[in-house]
Parts: structure tokens; sequence; C-alpha cells
């Protein structure tokens, strides 16, 4: 096996497959570095978990892009035409879609260009990525686990009594809005919260109802940021 990937590369310029390996494991890091800094820095509401992935893949795609090309111009062009056809021909909304189509570009390249072993090389290591990226849910943010709406008819001062309860439940405890009700008095709030058990959400509840002061108390199961 060892032998046939160091002369399975029939091109004119032969490949050094110690060179190809540091170049993707490279790009893979880097990838995983520039999407790890995207997840903590996204402050909207346009947060893509698949958008994340493709930053990842992207870049090992792109290495091995340059690995198929190797200085070779006729090569070079007809990369840029094959890429306008898709680009033009075809609109991708997923930018893991994206990524995929790419990845299978250049795997086409490199086996007609005759780098076998690299064809073979660099879909193994695309492989065991997307694989990687999808049973780890790498790119999934989960922040909160209930979306909790109640109306406190007490006076703001006292809210002290509420936030204590919530604590005593939860890790992180955000508000999310907080609206004074002018025609019937009190105020409604909702709440952002990471629990500290998810299954004592039915006693945080209970609790909560029984509090002087809430009432209409509804919450929702949170789900993680993917695709909002």
């Amino acid at each position: 096996m060892i032998d046939w990937l160091r002369t399975a590369d029939f091109a004119a310029v032969p490949t050094d497959f110690a060179a190809l390996l540091l170049s993707l494991l490279l790009a893979f890091l880097c990838g995983q570095v520039i999407a790890w800094t995207y997840m903590v820095t996204h402050p909207g509401l346009s947060y893509s978990r698949t958008f994340v992935n493709a930053m990842i893949i992207i870049p090992i795609v792109v290495a091995l892009v340059m690995s198929v090309l190797s200085n070779n111009l006729v090569t070079a062009f007809g990369l840029m035409a094959v890429f306008a056809i898709v680009r033009f021909r075809n609109i991708l909304r997923d930018t893991l879609d994206t990524s995929y189509i790419l990845t299978a570009i250049v795997l086409g390249m490199a086996a007609g260009t005759q780098k076998y072993a690299t064809a073979v090389v660099g879909c193994a290591f695309a492989v065991a990525v997307m694989c990687y990226l999808s049973f780890t849910g790498f790119g999934a943010r989960h922040r909160y686990d209930l979306i909790l709406n109640l109306h406190w008819s007490r006076p703001a001062a006292d809210l002290g009594r509420l936030l204590r309860l919530l604590d005593r439940h939860s890790r992180h405890v955000v508000c999310a809005t907080q609206r004074t009700n002018e025609g019937y008095g009190g105020t409604d709030l909702s709440y952002r919260l990471l629990l500290r058990d998810r299954e004592r959400t039915q006693d945080l509840l209970a609790e909560l109802r029984g509090l002087d002061g809430v009432s209409r108390v509804t919450s929702m199961k949170a789900e993680d940021e993917s695709e909002l």
C-alpha cells in the first residue's frame, strides 16, 4: 500500500505525501481556529452551523486544490472553467453543500490529472473530517435550556425573590425582555435559563406558580442555535 502511494501519481511533478498530509492537517487546524472564533464572537441571529462546518472543510479543499494544480497553468484554467459552470448553472443555498461540491470537483481533477494517490489521500481525509463534524455536532451552540415567560404583579423592587428562585435552579439566567403592562399593571418578563438539572424543570415551574406575585407562567424548551 505504501509503495502504491509513492508510485500512483503519474503527473509530471511527483507528490510529496509528507508535505501533502502536513498541508491538509494545517488547513484543518486553521479552519478549526477560525470556526471557534466565529462561534464565540458571532452576535447576530443569522448563525448557521453549516457555515461553521464549511469554514473547516473549505481550507482543506483549497489545500488539496493547490496540491493538484502544482504550478500547472493548464489545470488551473480547467479548474476555473469547472467552477464557472457550477456557479452559474446551480444555486446552492447551503455553504456546506458548496463545500461538498468543491470537494467532489477537486477529487475529480486529481483523478483526471493522474494524481491517483493524491485523490485517495485527499478523499479519505475530507470524508474523515466531514464525518467528524457530523458525529460531534461541531458548530452547534447551546447557551440555554428553557425560555420562561411570566407576569410579575408586585413592584419591581421585589424582583429579588424571583431571581433567587431562578438562581437556585439555573447556572445562568438572562432577562430577554421586560415590558411594563400599563393597562393591567405589573410587568411581563421573559427569561432564558441554563438549568442546573433539566429533569427538575417541572419543580421549577411549580415553585414559580406558587410564588406570590407570579402569574401566567409559560415555558418552552430552547433548541440548539444551529440554523437561526
